[in-house]
């Protein structure tokens, strides 16, 4: 039998100065997660700036930035793991 994920959305965010967020799930569950040291390499480059930071937003499900950033729902949620770390040199 195949099993299927339920993939969460988040249905609200705040920004808690300078890198955290505090999230909201449709299923209830609310979570607060500081991305400080998750902010490295070229594509998060501009999120570094916490005025830029705070443009967050809630679409389809998920969080975005105006520079079209999106972050995994499910990593959001806590069910997976990211899948690099910036101590680690390739996806594991």
């Amino acid at each position: 039998m195949k099993r299927t994920i339920r993939i969460p959305k988040v249905t609200a965010v705040e920004v808690q100065p300078p890198y955290a967020l505090r999230l909201t799930f449709d299923d209830g569950m609310t979570r607060e997660l500081d991305l400080a040291y998750e902010l490295w390499g070229p594509m998060f480059e501009s999120l570094r700036d916490p005025a830029f930071f705070a443009q967050v937003v809630v679409e389809h499900g998920t969080v975005v930035w105006p520079n079209g950033v999106d972050l995994d729902p499910l990593v959001l949620h806590g069910d997976f793991e990211p899948a690099i770390s910036q101590n680690q040199q390739q996806v594991v």
